[in-house]
């Protein structure tokens, strides 16, 4: 029996060094919390009763926003997940990916043990085989791509790149590209003077434009959105927040706005001049210099929006809003105009500050001064991908993001994979890249894991969101962490010598440790231990004060120009799916049934079709049809939707999946196929540039939703439809 195993009552008590610390330890949160089996409740550990609950803070890592969790657990099982109530980012709230965590932490498709060439290899074997990997192979032919979660394990592998003299990891991901961050961050620094991802405050606003920005599903930090929407519309007696919303086809985000103007793909930035001229117009300015030098009557046109109404929410805002909140994101920034758009809407901002009206964008200010490794932009990854081409990339380490699968087709990378003489892939399941991994090392779950999160938006302070394991892993994995230390421990030598932690905890300990020295923190103790108790215990570290400094910026007159599109009949619009995003949850059962909110639909693809584009070209609910682009097909299910522009389809992303269990593999279809390889100005990829065409194949398949077809279509019965399966569409 190990030392651990033996630990006992009088052990822990010693270990915690203090008797304030011991209520934290019992409670699952002390300083000794990597000490504590949390073990089934067949082999209960002393601290624990039989019924009684044990509650663990933690970090979500569903998406990279950092929302803070407390997990309860009984006879060290995980129960229950929610929010916590005392995190800055989501204070108590969760999603519904949040919620149906214990979902992955529990499921049978996880992979269960490390693998060489898909046979079973033990972890010692692993360890010795990275180990070669990083000893022989030479440092300028090592690759990392890594997700956008977690920060410390990205930091970690920067610092062994460093030590190797190896390419800086790159942190990537489908959901990133929708999100636009880098457009995002560039255009704040070209119009605030910061780059970085700036936070909208939308809570105390009296009137939101958001032009693309789907707030209210996935982008950024949807759950601190989706309270400061709630604050904003009930959070002040008497006064209820506005919201308008540009977008070509009716999302949440849309659905719930006071004013959704269905805008022509591409005009967003336009129109966003159009109003500031509008606004400066009826609030008596005369258009000078820093101000929009546009004709609204010929934008109004060009965008297909009512001049009536962009000049009725212009005169709200000159004569009656005192906070006004311009927000860019999602679509509008895929366009290949988009990082203009980005600063023309920002640029709202600053108009609206130099007319004298109040505004809300501020930075959440990072740990430290310590900002995470930004997103890696398309130029890197093409760059990346044409060494692997060439045969230039010897080994490829894949933590956090599925890249078969995420990335285009047309961009490539599945071919340039197969000149890669070593895959390894750390991926908890067997995603499409982990099945064409030489060595499969699989990860724990986050709720077996130990970390940390740098928030970087919704947050008005510091924030460190902190992760520890709520429950012993289920099956036999490793942290990544742990397995990289071990295999730089086994290589010796100067490698070791630079990344001298012993395992992923040490290293964790020593990059909060300059937080101990911190007075305007919510707790503080000089006591290593002690310190390392309470940053568990309250689920991370962040200020006692907001630091919270409105943005000041610059009006840029920036050239918006017209977008460029492919040819083809129609826009696309390729939207991450409201509950399973990009796709990395879609083996999750509990979020497959989940209903889309706007259309209901559960388990497939569906694309969205306006009545008269169906009646034009002939189409029906649960037709089957060919969507074309010039980079590749997809066959989706149609759904006809009043609440997209008639000249638009919109398909979500989230299922299409070859691999990654039973209930994500065969299902729907992946949109992304349908995209290019073209960037915007900031080298986000241009995702919303494309045209497709639309086939009819003569087959139909009732798509699973929760409305009533025959409350909703009004005939009194629904015709059957056929069993047959089409390629890529199977039940």
């Amino acid at each position: 029996m190990s030392q651990e195993q033996r630990l006992t009552r009088r052990d822990v008590l010693k270990l915690a060094g203090l008797g304030g610390a011991v209520a934290a330890v019992l409670s699952g949160c002390g300083p000794t919390a990597k000490y504590v089996r949390r073990q089934p409740y067949y082999d209960m550990p002393e601290y624990a009763r039989p019924g009684a609950s044990v509650y663990f803070a933690t970090t979500c890592r569903e998406c990279p926003a950092g929302c803070g969790l407390v997990v309860r657990t009984v006879e060290g099982r995980a129960i229950k997940i929610e929010g916590n109530p005392n995190h800055p980012v989501n204070k108590g709230a969760t999603c519904a990916r949040g919620q149906a965590a214990l979902e992955t932490l529990y499921n049978p498709d996880r992979a269960k043990g490390p693998t060489r060439q898909g046979k079973p290899i033990t972890w010692d074997e692993a360890i010795t085989a990275l180990a070669d990997l990083l000893q022989n192979t030479p440092p300028e032919s090592m690759a990392f791509l890594l997700g956008l979660a977690p920060d410390h394990l990205a930091e970690l592998v920067y610092e062994i790149t460093q030590a190797l003299g190896a390419p800086p990891p790159l942190r990537v991901g489908a959901l990133a590209f929708m999100e636009a961050r880098n457009t995002l961050a560039g255009a704040a620094e070209r119009v605030f003077g910061t780059k970085a991802l700036p936070t909208f405050d939308i809570a105390d606003a009296d009137l939101v434009l958001s032009f693309g920005a789907n707030f209210m599903e996935t982008w950024l930090s949807p759950v601190y959105y989706g309270k400061a929407y709630g604050a904003m519309r009930r959070g002040r007696p008497g006064r209820r927040g506005i919201l308008v919303h540009f977008e070509p086809r009716m999302s949440m985000t849309a659905a719930n706005a006071d004013l959704w103007l269905p805008i022509k793909p591409g005009t967003e930035g336009l129109v966003a001049q159009a109003l500031g001229y509008l606004v400066a117009e009826a609030m008596g300015r005369e258009p000078g210099e820093g101000l929009f030098q546009v004709d609204p009557a010929q934008i109004a046109q060009q965008a297909e929006v009512s001049l009536e109404k962009l000049e009725k929410v212009a005169r709200y805002i000159a004569n009656e809003a005192e906070k006004v909140v311009a927000i860019p994101g999602g679509v509008a920034l895929g366009q290949s105009n988009g990082f203009a758009i980005a600063q023309a809407v920002l640029s709202l901002n600053a108009l609206f500050q130099e007319l004298g009206k109040e505004t809300g964008v501020f930075f959440t200010p990072p740990v430290n001064g310590e900002a995470p490794l930004a997103p890696a932009t398309l130029a890197d990854i093409q760059d990346l991908i044409g060494r692997m081409q060439a045969g230039k990339v010897k080994v490829l380490f894949v933590h956090g993001v599925n890249p078969v699968y995420e990335f285009p087709p047309s961009w490539g990378f599945a071919e340039a994979l197969k000149k890669v003489g070593t895959v390894v892939s750390f991926a908890s399941f067997v995603d499409e890249t982990a099945a064409q991994a030489h060595l499969h090392l699989p990860d724990h779950t986050f709720l077996e894991s130990w970390g940390y999160q740098r928030v970087q938006v919704g947050a008005d302070r510091e924030t460190l969101s902190a992760f520890q394991p709520v429950v012993v892993p289920v099956f036999d994995t490793k942290a990544t962490a742990d397995v990289l230390l071990a295999a730089v421990q086994q290589v010796g030598g100067a490698l070791a010598e630079a990344v001298p932690y012993k395992n992923e905890v040490e290293f964790i300990q020593k990059k909060v440790a300059a937080l101990r020295e911190r007075t305007d923190g919510i707790y503080a103790h000089p006591h290593p231990q002690v310190f390392w108790n309470l940053f568990l215990q309250h689920g991370g570290w962040w200020t006692e004060q907001s630091q919270k400094e409105l943005a000041r910026g610059s009006v840029l007159n920036v050239q918006v120009g017209e977008a460029d599109f492919d040819q083809g009949d129609l826009y696309l619009v390729v939207f991450p799916h409201p509950i399973l995003a990009e796709g990395a949850s879609a083996n999750n059962p509990w979020l497959q049934e989940t209903p889309d909110p706007t259309t209901t639909v559960m388990w497939n693809t569906w694309v969205e079709v306006h009545p008269e584009t169906a009646a034009r070209l002939g189409l029906q609910n649960d037709d089957v049809v060919e969507i074309a682009s010039p980079y590749g097909a997809i066959q989706a299910v149609v759904y006809v939707y009043p609440g997209i522009r008639p000249d638009t389809l919109a398909v979500p992303m989230g299922q299409g999946h070859t691999a990654l269990g039973r209930w994500a593999r065969g299902r729907g279809a992946n949109p992304l196929a349908l995209l290019g390889p073209e960037a915007n100005g900031a080298s986000d990829p241009a995702f919303a540039r494309v045209r497709v065409r639309v086939r009819r194949l003569g087959t139909r398949r009732q798509l699973a939703r929760k409305e009533n077809v025959v409350g909703v279509y009004g005939d009194g019965r629904y015709e059957p439809v056929e069993a047959k399966a089409e390629s890529g569409m199977k039940e």
